[in-house]
């Protein structure tokens, strides 16, 4: 999954695993090499449910 930085928030994460069944295991957070690190889906629904914004 590219691009977890945008605004909506990475909302194509749900709809690709229950279209195709693909789990996320990577995320690309910038524009680099270095920009990619592991999936960690707590940080993500955590992030979804703050109120910070972030």
């Amino acid at each position: 999954l590219t691009k977890l930085d945008g605004t909506a928030k990475g909302g194509m994460v749900f709809p690709i695993y229950r279209e195709l069944g693909l789990p996320v295991r990577f995320v690309g957070t910038g524009e680099g090499i270095d920009d990619i690190a592991p999936f960690d889906k707590e940080a993500f629904v955590e992030g979804l449910f703050s109120s910070d914004g972030s």
